[in-house]
């Protein structure tokens, strides 16, 4: 099973300007955690502190019981063989081609022969789909492609957790579906811990188990996928719905007379962009078919169970028929 990673009290700034402050959170064991926000708001700051590329001011994460923000050299280099990076453009080495690519991990940090990295390899090249492709460079090949190699590399050493950078970039729907699809396996097969980081809401609404949002340099709100799909939080609403009206803006943030202009003029009929209607508790992604039923589920679910009694009632009772609804589909 994956491990818990705890944050808290987290700080980063680059000189003089603050990317966030004070963030806490707590990644659950095995589950599937997605980080949001609009662009600039520091998610991918955020996932490189977690692995030590990036140093905050500030605070604390504690990974397997061990806080990297104040560990040896030696202990964050053992940190780090937990952790698997899947990068936004795949990281690949351009000179390598798609087998070798994946195998450096395994011959860098270990003294397996080469028949059993061989082995290695394409198993994880058959779980991503991409067995055949071995000989080919990464200039050869398409995004998508891409960045399933740079996952199946991600994935060859076995890690506990699995960081995710913006796995929609660059690619269309229907390949940020099959990704997508993809990390739901991952958890399904192996219990790891992932985190994703994006700002896509499809992605958004029906992968995680859990939510966060960052905005204004803070953390919105971390919690169950339920609590925060039903959360009448103006930012959460606003980013999940993709609409112009909340405090959100092309800078970021709105001032008050903003929003209220802004308001006006959907009241007098002007279309607020968004889909209407799209807020809500959206089904989840399931396995593919054959594989068993994800352990992350029942153990997110017990813990919304309960959260129940300490949420406003529209919550409690969106969060309630969605736990109905699953209880009906799972039989």
């Amino acid at each position: 099973m994956g491990i818990e990673v705890s944050v808290r009290n987290l700080t980063k700034s680059f000189g003089s300007h603050q990317i966030w402050r004070d963030v806490s959170l707590t990644l659950p064991a095995g589950e599937v955690s997605a980080l949001l926000g609009p662009s600039g708001t520091g998610k991918s700051v955020f996932l490189k502190s977690l692995i030590g590329l990036l140093r905050p001011d500030e605070g604390e994460i504690v990974v397997d019981g061990v806080d990297i923000m104040r560990c040896s050299a030696r202990e964050l280099y053992e940190i780090r063989t937990l952790f698997g990076v899947l990068f936004q453009d795949g990281a690949l080495f351009g000179s390598m081609n798609l087998f070798d690519n994946v195998a450096f991990p395994l011959r860098e940090h270990t003294r397996k022969p080469e028949s059993e990295i061989s082995r290695i390899v394409m198993e994880k090249l058959e779980l991503v789909g991409l067995v055949g492709a071995e000989g080919k460079l990464p200039g050869e090949i398409s995004g998508g492609m891409r960045k399933r190699a740079g996952l199946a590399r991600a994935l060859v050493l076995e890690p506990q957790i699995i960081l995710v950078d913006e796995p929609d970039s660059g690619l269309d729907p229907v390949r940020t579906t099959y990704i997508s699809q993809t990390l739901i396996d991952i958890n399904t097969e192996i219990d790891a811990t992932i985190l994703i980081v994006s700002h896509n809401i499809n992605l958004a609404r029906t992968v995680p188990d859990n939510i966060g949002m960052l905005f204004r340099r803070e953390l919105v709100m971390f919690g169950p996928r339920e609590v925060l799909l039903s959360s009448d939080e103006p930012v959460i609403r606003q980013f999940l719905g993709g609409a112009m009206i909340g405090p959100i803006g092309m800078s970021e943030e709105k001032d008050e007379a903003q929003m209220a202009h802004e308001q006006a003029l959907v009241d007098a009929g002007h279309h607020a962009g968004g889909v209407e209607g799209l807020v809500g508790i959206a089904p989840q992604m399931r396995p593919t078919p054959g594989l068993p039923e994800r352990r992350a589920v029942a153990r997110r679910r017990e813990r919304v169970r309960r959260m129940l009694p300490t949420l406003p009632p529209e919550a409690r009772d969106a969060i309630a028929d969605d736990l109905d609804a699953a209880r009906v589909m799972a039989r």
